[in-house]
């Protein structure tokens, strides 16, 4: 069974600090919980966003060297250096989502923590589900959707269970009355040097968390979806060149390529949309929990053509533009965040 998720209490306003995301990011501390601190305006979906200015893509957020680090899987946000920015101070809504119902796996950190964090405060509720080890991360979260004045609903367990992954679909109905959002983004990534290396259980962990789980939750989800439904799955750009290191790990992401495509003309006929995002190399706790090698880690997307790897951050219009009716075409594809580097 899995562990019994947080109660709900009634969302009491939690208000946002105003430091630009350099200041956070440079500050080398985890700032996400000085953002829930008095002291400013809450951010709601109803926030317009402000007049932005240019910025530098090279220079916009942190470039390597980062500090040498490793974590235990499966790695915290809070614990890096320097901290991922998710969107936390930078996100504005505009209603794109309003009234919707989503399901994120892997909410607690990384792309899937800016995606809920987007999808808050364009309108939806959200429900994310997380490792028991993650819920430190998963709180913060949390409180940013409450903070945005909707309903936040938190699912701990583990996805590598068949039937945890059905309760967790039927949890997550239950509590937001309803689902047409589903973003399968949770995975597993263990740099190993070679293929002799790589574990039966490894292999096993990895296939369960990134392909038998996004099939048992789409197969579980998809009675609950409506016509205009969406389902996102979080590829790679691995799928198309594919580190040796990562082995396993390319080949599911290949997987989760063919799999959109396929479901995608399935439930064509329901109205149901179904698409893939393919990120380059992104700053998340996958990284310093075993996703490199940790004397590689302090270059981490020093190789990309922007000299840096990609925040979470830089990903949550993507995910809000694929769950909007703004993309109501748009089905069977795969929109990659690369860096510079080739895509699909």
């Amino acid at each position: 069974m899995p562990p019994e998720k947080p109660a709900e209490a009634e969302a009491s306003p939690q208000d946002t600090a105003t430091h630009s995301r350099r200041l956070l990011l440079g500050s080398g501390v985890a700032a996400a919980p000085a953002l829930l601190a008095a002291g400013a305006a809450p951010v709601t979906a109803q926030t317009q966003a402000p007049p932005r200015s240019l910025g530098d893509p090279r220079t916009e957020y942190p470039r390597p060297p980062f500090p040498r680090q490793e974590q235990p899987w499966p790695g915290l946000a809070a614990r890096m250096q320097p901290r991922p920015d998710h969107g936390e101070t930078s996100y504005r809504g505009s209603g794109k989502l309003a009234g919707r119902k989503a399901l994120l796996t892997g909410g607690d950190s990384g792309i899937g923590r800016a995606a809920a964090i987007a999808y808050a405060r364009e309108g939806a509720d959200v429900a994310i589900n997380y490792l028991p080890a993650e819920e430190e991360d998963a709180q913060e979260v949390v409180q940013f959707i409450r903070q945005a004045g909707r309903k936040a609903v938190a699912l701990p367990g583990d996805i590598q269970n068949e039937g945890f992954c059905q309760r967790l679909v039927a949890d997550a109905v239950r509590e937001l009355g309803g689902l047409d959002i589903l973003v399968n983004n949770a995975a597993r990534q263990s740099a190993q040097k070679s293929l002799l290396e790589i574990s039966t259980e490894q292999l096993d962990a990895t296939l369960k968390t990134n392909l038998y789980a996004m099939f048992w939750i789409t197969k579980a989800a998809l009675p609950h979806l409506p016509p205009g439904a969406t389902i996102i799955n979080t590829a790679s750009v691995v799928a198309y060149d594919p580190p040796a290191m990562l082995l396993d790990y390319a080949t599911t992401k290949a997987g989760i390529v063919a799999f959109t495509r396929a479901l995608a003309k399935q439930v064509a006929e329901k109205g149901i949309r179904v698409n893939a995002v393919a990120p380059g190399p992104f700053w998340t706790p996958l990284q310093p929990s075993g996703g490199q090698m940790p004397d590689a880690l302090p270059q981490f997307g020093a190789e990309s053509p922007l000299g840096r790897p990609g925040q979470p951050a830089e990903l949550a219009a993507i995910y809000v533009l694929l769950a909007s009716a703004e993309a109501s075409y748009a089905s069977g594809g795969v929109f990659d965040s690369t860096g510079g580097r080739p895509g699909p």
